[in-house]
């Protein structure tokens, strides 16, 4: 169950028309063999895709400002502890953000488990840093 849709992914995610510069983030990234070892936690997710080191892109963060943010959880997870990390992710990471958009992450949690573990974050960011 998704509670939110594409259409309004799209929407919250570009400000302006010509500011649409998406960068993807996926945790976690586990070999096969490894994945029954490591035990997985929303606060590790978090801390993974924000990192920079799980974009698809080459793209170093530091160098722009991220525009708005959308996290979606898959798997048995609470909403109250996604939003207490979103809260505790844009306090930490304020000065990252442009100014002039108030409350630009988003957050969604999906029910269904990603095949190969029991939890998942993707990370969706407009950023000025391409």
């Amino acid at each position: 169950q998704l509670n939110g849709d594409l259409r309004k992914l799209g929407v919250n995610l570009i400000p302006f028309p010509r500011l649409h510069f998406f960068n993807i983030a996926q945790a976690p990234i586990l070999s096969p063999k490894n994945s029954g070892y490591t035990k997985l936690f929303i606060q590790e997710l978090t801390k993974q895709v924000w990192s920079g080191k799980q974009f698809y892109s080459n793209v170093p963060i530091e160098d722009g400002k991220f525009l708005t943010a959308s996290m979606h959880y898959r798997g048995e997870i609470s909403t109250q502890e996604t939003d207490e990390n979103i809260e505790k992710v844009q306090a930490s990471k304020a000065e990252d953000f442009v100014e002039w958009i108030p409350n630009n992450i988003k957050s969604s949690v999906i029910d269904v488990p990603p095949v190969d573990a029991s939890i998942s974050a993707t990370f969706v960011t407009n950023t000025t840093a391409l």
